[in-house]
C-alpha cells in the first residue's frame, strides 16, 4: 500500500481505511472540526477512537454510536438511532435508517440499505398519511453485507453471515449463513468447505471468480474483497466441532459453579438469624431464602450448608399465615386476598411459587392450603380474568395468573380441592378462548416496549398453568413466530441489555413450545447458542450471576446476587437443553423452572 500523504481530500471520503496511515496533517485537522461539528449537535453522539466520518456524507442522527475504527464513508445517509460495535464499515452511498445495532466487524457495502421503519398500507389512508412503524435492524459479529443489498425492518442478521450482492433480506438469518437473492435465501453455512460448483455458492449468482462486491478484481485504491475483515479474527469452526468446543466451556462453567456455590451462599447469608440477602449489603428477604434453597439444590444437590433441611424448611413453613394460606415478606402483616384469591401484586404472590418449590425441594410442603385460592369460584375467577389489564400490562395479568394456578397445583399436592368446583377446568377454558390465533399469546404489543409485557406474561401465565399442569399450549407455532420476532427487538436484546427475565422469558417458550413443533427450529437453537455462549461469560466467580440491567433502573441490577444466579442457572439448562447439550452440566432444575410437569396431565380432573 502507498503509505506517502495524499492532497486529494474527495480520497478518504470514498476510501477511509486509506486515512489513518496517507491523511496528512491538514486533512486530520479537518476531520477533526467533523468530529467536533458531530459531537456537538443534538442528540446523543458517540465516536470512538480512531473513526472516520466522510465530510459528504449525510449524516443527521438522533443517536450516533460508532465504535472503535469505524468508519461512515461519502455520500452515506445516515438517520435515527445508530449503534455500532468496534470496525464497522458503512461504504459509500450507503443509507442507514431507523433503530440499526451492528455489532463488531460490520462490512455494509456500497450503495445497501437497511431501513429500520415501515409505513402503513391501508387502504383507507394515503401512503404519506399512514403511521411509520419501527421493529429495528439488528446486525450480529463479523457480517459483511454486500453492496446494492437492501435489508428491511425487524430483520435480525446473525454472528459471521455473508449476504451478496443484491439480495433483499426480509426474514432473519440465523448465525454463519451464505445468503443471497431477492428475497434472499440460505445458500450454504459459512463453515461449510467450499464445492465444486462455485456459481452455485457465490452470493448474487455472481459468475464464478465474483466476490459479494460485484467486481471480480480490486482496483489500486481498493481493498481486496476478499481480505478478512478488520479485527482480531478465528478460524471459523467446522459446524461438526462447535457443539464440542461448546460442550467443553458448559463443563468448565458447571464445575467451577459447583466448587463456588457454598461461598457464593455464605456470602449472602446473614449471620445469626437463619435469613439470606439477595447480595451483601441488601435486606433480607423471603425470596433470597429461596432462592438460596434453588441454587443448593443445583449445585449442591442438598439444603444450603448452613443449617439442616429441616431447619430451613421449619422456617419457611413458619411464615405462612394459616387464615388465608399467604406469606407476607419479613415483618409485614398478612397479605389481603384480592377479589379471586390472590393479591393483585407483590412478594406474597410471588412468595406461593418460591416458597412452595423451595419446601419442595427440601422434602416438606405448605403447612396449609392457599384457603384464599381454594374457595375461589369459577364465576369469580372468570371475571377478574376479563378484569386483568391484559391489553397494557401483560406482564401483570401472566404473572397473577401463575401465582393462581400454583396456588391451585399446592392444594392439590395437600390432598384438598384445588379451588371451588370448576373453577381450575374455568382458567383453562377461559384462557384457551381468549389465547390471540395470530401471536399464541395474551395480550398486546405497546408503543413504550413492544412485545416485552407480551412475551413477559406468556411465560410466566404458561409456567404456573400448562407446563406445571402438563398441557400442551395452543398455537404453539405463532407464539414462536411471536417470540423469535421479539427477540430482535434492540430495546430489549441488543449488547448490553439482556438481563435474565427477558431471556428466561424468551428461551422458556421456545423450550416449552419445542415439545410440541419442529416450528422454525434451527433459527431457535442458533439463538439459544448464541445466547449461551453469553451467558456462561455473565459468570463472576465466588459471586453468581447478575441480573442484568432494567430500562427503570429496579430490581437486582449489574450487582451479582441469588435472584440473578438461580434465575441464570435455570436459563443455562433450558439454552443447553434446547442445543441438545443439557446433559453436559450436570444438573437439572428441581424447583420452580423445572422442566418436567409438577402434575400429570390428568391433575385437572
Amino acid at each position: 500500500m502507498n503509505q506517502q500523504e495524499s492532497d486529494d481530500d474527495g480520497l478518504f471520503d470514498h476510501c477511509p481505511w486509506l486515512y489513518a496511515e496517507q491523511a496528512s496533517q491538514r486533512q486530520r485537522a479537518a476531520q477533526d472540526q467533523r468530529r467536533k461539528r458531530l459531537l456537538g449537535r443534538a442528540g446523543s453522539v458517540r465516536l470512538g477512537e480512531g473513526c472516520f466520518v466522510a465530510e459528504t456524507a449525510a449524516v443527521y442522527p438522533d443517536v450516533l454510536h460508532l465504535g472503535d475504527r469505524s468508519y461512515i464513508a461519502a455520500h452515506a445517509y445516515v438517520t435515527g438511532d445508530i449503534r455500532t460495535g468496534a470496525d464497522c464499515t458503512i461504504n459509500p452511498f450507503t443509507v442507514v435508517r431507523g433503530t440499526v445495532t451492528l455489532g463488531d466487524a460490520v462490512r455494509i457495502g456500497a450503495h445497501s440499505s437497511l431501513l429500520a421503519f415501515n409505513h402503513g398500507t391501508s387502504p383507507e389512508l394515503p401512503v404519506h398519511q399512514q403511521p411509520v412503524t419501527s421493529r429495528g435492524i439488528t446486525v450480529g459479529d463479523d457480517v459483511w453485507i454486500g453492496s446494492h443489498v437492501v435489508v428491511v425492518d425487524g430483520v435480525t442478521i446473525g454472528d459471521h453471515c455473508v449476504v451478496g450482492a443484491g439480495a433483499v433480506v426480509t426474514k432473519d438469518l440465523p448465525a454463519w449463513t451464505v445468503a443471497a437473492g431477492n428475497p434472499a435465501r440460505r445458500i450454504r453455512d459459512r463453515r461449510e468447505p467450499r464445492g465444486a460448483a462455485q456459481s452455485a455458492e457465490v452470493p448474487g449468482g455472481a459468475a464464478p471468480g465474483a466476490t459479494a462486491s460485484g467486481s471480480e478484481t480490486a482496483g489500486p485504491r481498493s481493498r481486496p474483497a476478499a481480505e478478512p475483515l478488520t479485527g482480531p479474527q478465528r478460524s471459523a469452526p467446522h459446524p461438526a466441532q462447535e457443539p464440542s468446543a461448546l460442550a467443553g466451556d458448559l463443563s468448565a462453567f458447571a464445575a467451577a459453579a459447583r466448587a463456588q456455590a457454598a461461598d457464593l451462599l455464605d456470602r449472602c447469608r446473614q449471620p445469626g438469624t437463619g435469613r439470606y440477602a439477595d447480595r451483601p449489603g441488601a435486606e433480607p428477604t423471603v425470596r433470597a431464602h429461596c432462592d438460596a434453597v434453588e441454587i443448593a439444590g443445583l449445585l449442591l444437590g442438598e439444603a444450603p450448608p448452613d443449617q439442616p433441611a429441616a431447619e430451613h424448611a421449619a422456617r419457611l413453613r413458619a411464615l405462612q399465615d394459616p387464615v388465608t394460606g399467604l406469606v407476607p415478606e419479613y415483618g409485614a402483616p398478612p397479605p389481603v386476598p384480592g377479589p379471586a384469591g390472590l393479591p393483585e401484586d407483590g412478594a406474597s404472590a410471588y412468595h406461593v411459587l418460591c416458597v412452595g418449590y423451595a419446601l419442595d425441594l427440601l422434602g416438606s410442603s405448605f403447612a396449609h392450603p392457599v384457603h384464599t385460592v381454594r374457595t375461589t369460584t369459577a364465576d369469580r375467577l372468570v371475571r377478574h380474568l376479563a378484569d386483568l389489564p391484559w391489553r397494557d400490562r401483560a406482564w401483570h395479568a401472566g404473572s397473577w395468573v401463575d401465582s393462581w394456578s400454583t396456588a391451585a397445583h399446592w392444594n392439590l399436592r395437600l390432598g384438598t380441592e384445588a379451588a371451588a368446583p370448576g373453577a381450575l377446568e374455568a382458567l383453562f377454558g377461559w384462557l384457551h378462548t381468549h389465547a390471540d390465533p395470530w401471536t399464541g399469546m395474551w395480550g398486546s404489543p405497546t408503543p413504550e416496549s413492544g412485545r416485552l409485557q407480551t412475551v413477559n406474561g406468556y411465560y410466566r401465565l404458561t409456567r404456573g398453568s400448562f407446563a406445571q399442569f402438563g398441557l400442551p399450549v395452543p398455537y404453539a407455532e405463532r407464539v414462536i413466530d411471536t417470540v423469535l420476532d421479539h427477540t430482535r427487538d434492540p430495546r430489549h436484546f441488543a449488547p448490553g441489555r439482556e438481563n435474565a427475565c427477558n431471556v428466561l422469558d424468551v428461551i422458556h417458550p421456545l423450550w416449552l413450545c419445542a415439545r410440541q413443533t419442529t416450528h422454525r427450529a434451527e433459527e431457535a437453537r442458533s439463538w439459544a447458542a448464541n445466547q449461551l455462549t453469553a451467558a456462561l461469560r455473565r459468570w463472576h466467580p465466588g459471586r453468581g450471576f447478575p441480573f442484568g440491567p432494567t430500562p427503570d433502573g429496579t430490581g437486582p441490577g449489574r450487582e451479582p446476587g441469588l435472584q440473578g444466579t438461580e434465575m441464570w442457572l435455570a436459563i443455562v439448562w433450558l439454552l443447553a437443553d434446547l442445543v441438545g447439550l443439557a446433559d453436559v452440566l450436570g444438573y437439572r432444575p428441581r424447583g420452580i423452572h423445572r422442566p418436567e410437569p409438577a402434575l400429570p396431565a390428568g391433575g385437572t380432573a
